[in-house]
């Protein structure tokens, strides 16, 4: 369920209605800001990993700022961007797909596929001038996790491809992903570098380069420097390629939704001073927290609006589910004056939250208040 009402801000909202169900904020502004973000610095085609956060109200916000184009996994996915934005074109790079699936994305015409295997090549026999990018996997650090573990060719594989994309009358093209929050520019210098080394040993030219997601959300500490990396982007794509240069292609995902959502949970109980219990946990809207570093964009407010400013002390935060793994995976520092039925407002959560909430035991995130 969206709400739709018009509210100030989240804490407004809240100390209004008193819910004890978590409950999504979502700011179109918010979001509008990061795409212009984003078009005004990558020198390039900005497309909008549609994964991080699939929601009709993203999809239509981005399609009305003017991003044409979309990252797209799963069929699902292209039916979703279909509906919001008719015309926008559509880069399938998940480099695994079913006959099937591959049968659907052709009949809602997608423009740009990846590969990474010759097997995954030979499913698009016959697509015709088409842009098939080669997914490229290197032992490069910088992020929370590697996405080169699943996906990706090595150096010699991706020439092979490359070659074979040619010899099949599509347009050649290269794609790799940094891994995810990745904040550190030479990253993305080190990939362009030997994109540029594999296109030259296969005599191909290539028509984009798309450098991936992986950009960093603002989950704690200072705010990631974005603009560092579009420049490094530009200045290695322009040393390694020279004059003949691919048209550069980026699909940010977490980075682009992150700021424009936050979420609102209650305090259940406490257990001394040492443990808590949420509205909402692991199964829901804070699913990802197990898997990469937690953020520290938190606050605590009274019932009544006002901010609890009591000393940070470290709690075990548990969800309400009746599953004991239902846990924060870190302690996360709460004002010594937080009580039972306090509110914890956790900004930065536009990324992944909705998309891999469950309502496990009926718990989870069911409704979004636009605020702004």
């Amino acid at each position: 369920m969206q709400d739709l009402t018009p509210t100030r801000d989240p804490v407004t909202w809240l100390t209004r209605h008193q819910p004890d169900e978590p409950v999504m904020f979502f700011s179109p502004a918010t979001l509008r800001d990061t795409a212009a973000r984003f078009l005004r610095g990558f020198p390039g085609l900005v497309t909008y990993a549609v994964k991080a956060n699939p929601r009709a109200e993203v999809l239509d916000t981005l399609c009305a700022a003017g991003l044409g184009a979309f990252d797209v996994a799963s069929p699902a996915e292209m039916a979703a961007v279909r509906a919001a934005c008719p015309g926008a074109v559509l880069h399938y790079n998940n480099p695994v797909r079913s006959r099937s699936e591959v049968a659907q994305a052709r009949a809602l015409g997608v423009a740009s596929w990846s590969v990474d295997s010759m097997a995954e090549l030979d499913k698009l026999t016959g697509l015709g001038d088409v842009e098939i990018s080669v997914r490229l996997a290197l032992p490069v650090g910088g992020a929370a996790y590697d996405f080169g573990e699943k996906f990706g060719a090595d150096p010699d594989m991706a020439a092979a491809l490359l070659t074979r994309v040619v010899q099949m009358g599509a347009r050649p093209a290269m794609t790799f992903h940094p891994g995810t929050q990745c904040a550190a520019p030479e990253a993305w210098a080190r990939y362009i570098a030997v994109c540029a080394e594999i296109a030259q040993a296969a005599g191909v030219r290539l028509a984009r380069l798309n450098v991936g997601g992986g950009f960093a959300a603002h989950r704690a500490g200072p705010a990631p420097d974005l603009e560092a990396i579009f420049t490094r982007i530009a200045q290695e794509t322009a040393r390694c390629f020279g004059p003949e240069a691919p048209a550069l292609v980026c699909e940010p995902g977490r980075a682009m939704v992150n700021d424009s959502y936050s979420l609102g949970t209650r305090v259940k109980a406490l257990r001394g001073d040492k443990a808590l219990f949420l509205n909402d946990g692991i199964y829901g809207a804070l699913a990802e927290w197990r898997d990469i570093a937690p953020g520290d964009r938190v606050q605590v407010i009274a019932p009544d609006g006002t901010l609890r400013t009591g000393t940070p002390q470290p709690r075990v935060v548990y969800g309400p589910t009746c599953d004991s793994i239902d846990r924060l995976p870190d302690p996360l520092a709460l004002p010594t004056d937080t009580a039972e039925g306090d509110f914890v407002l956790f900004s930065g959560m536009g990324a992944y939250s909705l998309a891999l909430a469950t309502r496990f035991n009926g718990y989870g995130p069911s409704q979004v208040v636009t605020v702004g």
